[in-house]
């Protein structure tokens, strides 16, 4: 039970996870992976290399501790954290160990000075509290998707029916259920996690659905990142007739139906949820004026343009706007050279600012978009976003 005391202690450490919460964290990370080996196929080393994930979780510590007494005010991120754990089939069990983990690690960084037996009981129970709601939100997610037409709960077998190859970088995958049953529906901007075994070590990863939802298949389109374990395995390995087990759709990053223009930016492989959003928005038979914005480095890693055009031809509402850093030779044009600044967006938003944004891309991408998006007039409040990779600030 969380007391009036162990809030006070909790919010004391505020400061404490303000200057060293990362530290705290790499610190955490590194020993409850070394510890617990089977809570490895959960962390993208990537992440774990470059600091992301220390830093997200960091983030999201300092948050809570901050919010202790009014958890309402973590927004949007309890829903991130769900999501992500439900894609990547996070249990009950798992708890103990990242508790256990956290609370040695504060110990050991913050010394016994600091942290004393008060202060390791205050975040105790502060972290039951928190693993409780996310257990019982989890839960609630879980059982909806088991229940649910075409549904299921942990793995689930699937064919990949085709392979086609989208760009110098990304392939899309087209898988069905082996055993042939309903397929679960999803909103678009939702992501499946997979699972895959690779020289013996088991791996989970979330990959975007690239298609909307059509009751036969699911559609990845998985850029292929140099060093990326998954990614490569997929690219080179898993061939048409092969089988991956999947997890079910899930994310809170979805397309809001309303009568508001609707715009769509995306930078590099950002472009796969968008995808989904905009075969859903023009499929839906409404004349909801649709702005389509990608950026690309050059064009030959701009992958489903073919696609694009084709559905601008049959659909005057659609506009859309390429931005190339680089045009090479036997590029296709694009309508913008270099990066897309504040000047290009103003040209390409619908003059009423009034509209729904949805952008996803590379970390810097993102942050100057919500950067532009902001001056250039429109509300805060619909200009939404989504990390590929950990939960983090883009201010």
């Amino acid at each position: 039970m969380l007391s009036a005391e162990h809030r006070a202690i909790v919010k004391a450490t505020v400061p404490l996870l303000e200057s060293g919460g990362e530290a705290l964290t790499t610190h955490f990370y590194n020993k409850m992976l070394a510890e617990y080996p089977e809570v490895r196929p959960m962390f993208n080393q990537a992440h774990q290399a470059d600091g992301a994930q220390p830093r997200a979780l960091a983030n999201g510590v300092l948050m809570y501790a901050r919010h202790i007494d009014e958890l309402e005010k973590l927004g949007g991120l309890v829903g991130q954290i769900i999501n992500k754990h439900v894609a990547l089939n996070i249990q009950p069990e798992h708890y103990p160990i990242v508790g256990g983990c956290l609370l040695q690690s504060i110990r050991e960084v913050l010394g016994p000075e600091i942290a004393t037996d008060a202060v390791i009981d205050a975040w105790a129970a502060a972290y039951q509290q928190l693993a409780d709601l996310l257990i019982g939100l989890e839960e609630g997610i879980y059982s909806e998707r088991e229940n649910a037409t075409g549904g299921w709960r942990g793995t689930r077998r699937f064919v990949v029916q085709r392979k086609v190859v989208e760009s110098d970088e990304i392939t899309s995958f087209y898988l069905v259920p082996e055993d042939g049953g309903a397929l679960l529906d999803f909103q678009p901007g939702q992501y499946i996690g997979l699972r895959v075994v690779i020289d013996g070590v088991e791996t989970r990863r979330n990959y975007s659905l690239s298609a909307a939802a059509n009751g036969r298949e699911y559609r990845i389109s998985v850029k292929r990142e140099p060093g990326g374990v998954v990614s490569e395995y997929l690219h080179a390995h898993v061939q048409a007739g092969d089988a991956l087990d999947l997890y079910p759709p899930a994310g809170d990053f979805s397309l809001e139906h309303n009568e508001k223009p609707l715009v769509l930016i995306s930078g590099g492989v950002g472009i796969t949820p968008t995808l989904a959003m905009l075969n859903a928005a023009l499929s839906s038979g409404a004349t909801r004026p649709v702005h389509f914005i990608h950026a690309a480095r050059h064009g030959g890693v701009h992958a489903f343009r073919d696609a694009v055009e084709e559905l601008a031809a049959k659909h005057p509402q659609l506009q859309r706007f390429y931005c190339y850093e680089n045009e090479r030779d036997g590029d296709q044009a694009a309508h913008g050279i270099g990066f897309v600044d504040e000047k290009l967006l103003d040209q390409w938003l619908p003059t009423n600012r009034d509209v729904d944004v949805y952008f996803l891309g590379p970390k810097p991408f993102m942050r100057a978009m919500k950067r532009h998006l902001k001056a250039l007039g429109v509300p805060e409040a619909q200009s939404r976003y989504e990390f590929f990779g950990p939960a983090s600030a883009l201010d």
